[in-house]
């Protein structure tokens, strides 16, 4: 279980216990101490809340001050020409889309292409005091579909994006393999939503986005 979601489960669980235990003993005898026996109560539930959603409404993501980067991403990979890539590989641009789940103490990002699937590791975003950008970061694990594997073997990587503004519509940055395969990669937000599972299907979207 990651930092945050540790985090978020301890605080909701420690909070529920508490009020149940004190509505079991009763332990109420004024007002006063009616409405003090649920500050930790709503102290737990309050960090869940800010977690998963209240960080980024309009006045507190002023004060919070971290990008909102939740959703899926259009991708364009452009390897670079010293890339060691197979002579039957793809040597693009190539087509990707990338969804990322967000919250404010979590990031977990997905990037899917026709041909394979890279889940993130180690995700953080961050940025430097009195700037407007934010570079988002982590490590991943690409597993291509079967019919690839042949000649794409599953293999792990880093990548850095930079975004600029609360809520960005775009990224830039770089990638690179551990097959000694290096790129740039542009990024536009297509949707919010983080419910498209394949590649097909958030193409289909953006498609039906493009068209209206």
């Amino acid at each position: 279980m990651s930092p945050a979601s540790t985090l978020r489960t301890g605080a909701t669980i420690a909070a529920t216990l508490y009020t149940g235990i004190l509505l079991v003993l009763g332990l109420y005898p004024s007002e006063f101490r009616y409405l003090f026996a649920y500050i930790p109560a709503a102290v737990g539930y309050g960090v869940l809340v800010f977690d998963r959603w209240a960080w980024h409404w309009p006045l507190i993501h002023r004060m919070s001050g971290r990008a909102w980067v939740n959703g899926t991403w259009r991708a364009v990979l452009i390897p670079s020409p010293e890339s060691h890539i197979p002579a039957s590989g793809n040597r693009g641009p190539i087509a990707a889309y990338m969804t990322i789940e967000q919250t404010y103490w979590s990031l977990h990002a997905t990037l899917r292409t026709a041909e394979s699937t890279s889940r993130s590791s180690n995700a953080t975003i961050t940025a430097p005091e009195n700037s407007g950008t934010a570079e988002i970061g982590f490590l991943y694990d690409n597993t291509p579909r079967v019919e690839h594997q042949h000649r794409s073997p599953r293999h792990d990587g880093a990548c850095r994006l930079s975004v600029t503004g609360l809520i960005p519509k775009a990224a830039t940055g770089h990638y690179f393999t551990e097959r000694f395969t290096a790129g740039d990669v542009d990024l536009t937000l297509i949707s919010r939503s983080t419910e498209f599972g394949t590649f097909t299907e958030a193409q289909a979207a953006d498609s039906e986005n493009t068209e209206n």
